[in-house]
């Protein structure tokens, strides 16, 4: 049996990545005033980071059905007897619900996992889905494990300025206008399907330092439960400077851990603005 592994662009994982690790990216959909991008195909950091400081109206989308449909028949005509797409996590969109009713269409060859994941984890997830793949596992076992642990996965965010979250709907203008005279930066959690406000925190230092925290811990409490995991830190950051910068903090709060830098997509954001900074946990699929 010979298993593709698909998943989107929220995954980070580039066209140039894609290749390396013969796995399948979908371009997810960024709408500038009314005009449809694709994320790494017609729309990349320095353009969409200029549009966005010039103030114009961005919004996201899941792909189009038939964009979907597509990439699904290429990969499927290649020779693979089936297919295991990992979307972006059913509590953030409405990707993996539209693309569980268009796999039913295809007779059991298309599967799609709902792993709770996105950014830096979701990466974490189609490498793991491709090492079971090459390990002879089949569409249904790979989409079975990452059912079963995407819930062991974490993601904290901090934000640079609240425009961006007012603007997407998750903060209130009032709210928004009081934060930034006070210069409060809410730190946001992601953790299975749910993006909430973990703390507010007076200044992006301070900020910083919380999320850092957050994340010993955390990681302490996974490891605790006997759980093998992954640390990685990402961001929007406009700047190679000013990714180091936060790649070194994180790196720092690990002594002895590999952790990896991977920017934010800009699906993603699109709704955080320029110069945020998050870390995640990813639980290893064994």
């Amino acid at each position: 049996m010979k298993t593709a592994i698909v998943t989107d662009s929220n995954s980070g994982i580039s066209r140039e990545t894609a290749r390396e690790w013969g796995v399948y990216v979908v371009p997810m959909p960024v709408i500038i005033e009314n005009r449809i991008y694709y994320e790494g195909v017609d729309l990349f950091p320095e353009e969409f980071f200029r549009l966005q400081r010039e103030g114009k109206h961005i919004s996201t989308s899941q792909p189009a059905p038939d964009d979907l449909l597509s990439i699904w028949n290429s990969v499927l005509k290649e020779g693979y007897d089936e297919l295991v797409y990992l979307p972006m996590t059913s509590g953030l969109s409405s990707s993996c619900q539209t693309a569980s009713v268009l796999a039913a269409g295809y007779g059991g060859k298309v599967l799609v996992a709902d792993h709770h994941q996105i950014s830096v984890p979701q990466k974490n997830a189609v490498w793991d889905a491709r090492q079971l793949a090459e390990e002879g596992a089949s569409g249904h076992e790979i989409k079975e494990k990452l059912e079963t642990t995407g819930s062991d996965s974490i993601i904290y965010i901090g934000v640079n300025t609240l425009e961006y979250l007012k603007k997407g709907g998750r903060i209130t203008p009032a709210a928004a206008a009081m934060g930034t005279v006070l210069q409060i930066k809410p730190l946001l959690v992601i953790k299975g399907e749910k993006l909430d406000t973990f703390a507010k925190v007076r200044g992006t230092k301070q900020c910083r330092a919380r999320l850092l925290e957050a994340m010993q811990k955390s990681a302490a409490e996974y490891r605790a439960q006997g759980l093998q995991i992954r640390v990685d830190a990402s961001g929007s950051f406009e700047s190679e400077e000013e990714a180091q910068a936060w790649h070194a903090m994180a790196a720092q709060a690990f002594p002895g851990e590999p952790v990896q830098y991977d920017p934010l997509t800009l699906s993603i954001a699109a709704h955080t603005g320029p110069g945020a900074f998050a870390m995640g946990i990813s639980r290893v699929v064994m």
